[in-house]
């Protein structure tokens, strides 16, 4: 018979661990992220990477938070992300278009890491990722202020039947 107490106990103990592992990183990246654009190291980082952003239709606010989930993954990217949308730094658009491309493309140095060691074609995986995200986000980019005028409206609608 199964021991649920000890499975119980071992999932509890190992999520807990993840948590921690992941505040030991998101917390000092929120200090370095607050750091950086006290120095105005971050305006000037976008402004470096304003052909990318204006490519992929984001605020070169968004760029940093897209760069930490590029690099550092969904997990490390969330939490720039909820920092920034919670200091007023995205709007709605800027965090859809960035949702919508780090899900194509995140953590490209350890997922293509990881893929290469079973055996994957590491470049042609990195640029299928980096490739589709473009072009999925830059297609979304070209629609999104429609659907979200249609989406505000379609609530307000409700709201007042």
């Amino acid at each position: 018979m199964l021991d649920f107490l000890s499975i119980f106990k071992e999932a509890f103990t190992g999520s807990m661990e993840s948590v921690f592992t992941i505040a030991k990183i998101v917390i000092p990246l929120m200090i370095v992220m607050e750091v950086l654009k006290d120095l105005n190291v971050l305006d000037k980082l976008s402004d470096f990477l304003k052909p990318i952003s204006k490519i992929l239709g984001i605020s070169k606010e968004s760029t940093f938070p897209l760069i930490i989930g590029l690099f550092l993954g969904l997990a490390y990217g969330a939490g720039v992300i909820i920092k920034s949308v919670k200091d007023g730094d995205l709007r709605k658009r800027d965090l859809y278009l960035l949702i919508i491309f780090l899900v194509a493309c995140h953590s490209v140095i350890e997922d293509t890491l990881i893929f290469v060691a079973i055996g994957a074609n590491g470049w042609l995986l990195l640029g299928f990722r980096i490739i589709i995200a473009v072009v999925l986000t830059s297609l979304v980019a070209r629609h999104i202020d429609k659907i979200l005028i249609k989406s505000n409206n379609e609530i307000k609608k409700e709201v007042k039947e």
